[in-house]
């Protein structure tokens, strides 16, 4: 007889290691979807940790979504959203992180916040923004005009 591991304990592990572990345990109240990817408020705003291997460097964000990287250049950690209206990013620990933003929806736009401060905005007619400075790690707010 052989023994074959129950697909639900090879899921469970895989999104319970060591990358993902430590994650969340310095931004909690996420859940892991993947081996690379963590759900925060029932998948309205998702972390991928890395890249994914033979993807290019370059912006990414899916379709349907707003992303905004750790990293200059579209460097991970990626963090994304879809919702209309005034986020803080405090909400799921990406305060003072946005280096490099994308923007892959059909309509609308989002501005990147210090406070009340409007840093810099992102759109259909202006999707990336590879680079945020002079305001590397200062948003903390967003705001998507849909």
């Amino acid at each position: 007889m052989i023994a074959v591991p129950a697909p639900g304990r090879a899921r469970a592990a895989a999104t319970d290691g060591p990358e993902i572990a430590a994650y969340l345990a310095a931004h909690p109240g996420g859940k892991a979807i993947s081996d690379n990817e963590i759900s925060y408020d029932g998948g309205a705003f998702v972390v991928t940790l890395r890249r994914p291997i033979g993807t290019l460097v370059a912006a990414d964000c899916p379709w349907g979504w707003y992303c905004f990287y750790e990293w200059p250049n579209y460097g991970y950690p990626r963090g994304r959203l879809s919702d209309c209206g005034r986020q803080s990013l405090a909400t799921w620990s990406w305060q003072f992180r946005v280096e490099s933003a994308h923007y892959n929806l059909g309509s609308g736009t989002v501005s990147f916040y210090y406070y009340d401060t409007r840093l810099f905005d992102i759109g259909a007619s202006n999707r990336v923004r590879s680079d945020a400075s002079p305001f590397r790690n200062w948003p903390n707010y967003v705001q998507r005009r849909c």
